[in-house]
């Protein structure tokens, strides 16, 4: 069984469009500082509810985007359906069989469920009640304070993804190195789930389409399924989307930031911070 089986759990975090935050138009406020994404990272997902865009991150799990990619250009993905969607949680998909008993012919997967993070990893600190967090690019991290680089041997710290709303993540059975070719697109965020599983991207663009899928468990016929998976990078140039993400390294966000901060007070979290993302 490849099916997760974890607590649920729920809050808030991603969504995204054409200059959007989190599923809403951004408004005309401050400038924005951009970044320009790398096309052999960033999966355009076509379902039946429509188009979802989102970010792999490798250098937190080199062989978990290595494996999605893969199966990406093989076409494994393209038809799959949402066959476990758990309203509040995530929205299961990556199966051959669309039912969470299957997986690719390619052998599973270790775990990487923590990385090392050194200084050459882009990073924005956005402290928080839950320790030493940030971002790098999109994707929310927590890792030990980059003071402790000085004592470790290799310079670096111990880091891992966070299960923000957004947070793509691989499915797994009981067995930590049973990973195979199934994933999960969370719903809400689910701490628990923190450095049990792999995390390996993030939506950039389209949660709310993930949000409007089926829910079940199973999800009763007709279910709805990604009909086209593709690397940015593989698509002709002439119709590829070009897509720009907010630098959260900025006086821009850091002022963000500031005002959601006095605005929750306590009950401040990254995952609860949008980032505005550019598709044109």
């Amino acid at each position: 069984m490849k099916t997760i089986t974890i607590a649920l759990a729920a809050a808030a975090l991603l969504g995204l469009g054409a200059v959007q935050a989190f599923g809403q138009a951004a408004p005309a406020q401050a400038p924005v500082a951009w970044r320009d994404v790398d096309p052999e990272n960033i999966l355009v997902i076509e379902t039946n509810k429509g188009r979802i865009i989102a970010e792999l991150f490798p250098a937190a799990a080199p062989k978990h985007v290595e494996r999605i990619k893969i199966l990406t250009r093989q076409g494994l993905y393209d038809g799959r359906t949402f066959f476990r969607v758990i309203d509040g949680f995530m929205a299961q998909t990556g199966d051959p069989e669309n039912n969470g008993r299957g997986g690719s012919t390619l052998p599973n997967l270790s775990a990487e469920f923590t990385f090392r993070r050194g200084r050459d990893l882009p990073f924005s600190a956005i402290p928080s009640d839950r320790g030493f967090t940030g971002f790098s690019g999109a994707f929310p991290i927590l890792s030990q304070p980059e003071a402790q680089m000085a004592i470790t041997a290799d310079g670096k710290v111990q880091a891992q993804g966070l299960h923000c709303k957004g947070t793509l993540s691989m499915a797994r059975a009981a067995d930590v190195d049973s990973a195979n070719s199934q994933f999960f697109m969370m719903r809400a965020k689910t701490d628990n789930l923190n450095g049990k599983y792999t995390p390996f991207g993030r939506i950039l663009l389209g949660l709310d389409i993930v949000q409007q899928i089926k829910t079940g468990e199973p999800v009763a016929e007709p279910q709805d399924l990604m009909q086209t998976v593709r690397v940015l990078a593989d698509l002709p140039a002439a119709t590829r989307p070009k897509i720009r993400v907010q630098q959260t390294s900025g006086p821009e966000y850091a002022a963000y930031v500031q005002a959601q901060r006095t605005a929750k007070g306590g009950a401040f979290d990254i995952c609860d911070l949008d980032i505005a993302v550019q598709v044109q």
